[in-house]
């Protein structure tokens, strides 16, 4: 299946967390997150060194996603000594802004072995290259694989 064969689902960027950027005030993490799991995911296969330390958090309203199936999961990743290991599976994507199609991985740290920062189910966690004009409220798209997450309807 090749990019051609990709859905698209419209969405914004809205300010999530900050936790994965580092970027919260209260933030136990000032590196933030993704920033501690990179080397953790580069050792298990996958390589973020490219992509910016954070998440773009596209808020997909009024649709709702189901992650099925995943290029990389990694279970039970012991990131800190903060928090219980975690579940983490990521997508290949495309985020799509201002006429260009960036390369991304949707990121989705596995609910059920978080204990908080929880997302809901009409936001999706991209991770993918900086991006200089990107903001909160940019009109985004994401372009996904229908076998690795499905869109539908609250």
């Amino acid at each position: 299946m090749g990019s051609d064969d990709y859905l698209h689902v419209a969405g914004i960027v809205q300010q999530g967390h900050q936790v994965a950027s580092g970027r919260a005030e209260a933030s136990p993490f000032p590196a933030g997150t993704i920033e501690l799991q990179a080397p953790l995911f580069a050792d298990m296969g996958l390589d973020l060194s490219w992509a910016f330390m954070g998440t773009i958090n596209v808020a997909i309203e009024p649709f709702r996603f189901r992650f099925l199936r995943s290029d990389y999961t990694f279970t039970n990743v012991k990131w800190t000594e903060s928090y219980p290991p975690e579940t983490f599976s990521f997508a290949r994507c495309a985020l799509e802004f201002a006429g260009r199609s960036y390369p991304a991985w949707i990121y989705y740290p596995h609910p059920e072995t978080k204990i908080s920062h929880f997302q809901p189910p009409s936001l999706i966690e991209i991770i993918t290259q900086p991006i200089e004009t990107i903001a909160y409220g940019s009109q985004v798209g994401i372009a996904y694989d229908p076998r690795s997450i499905e869109v539908f309807p609250q």
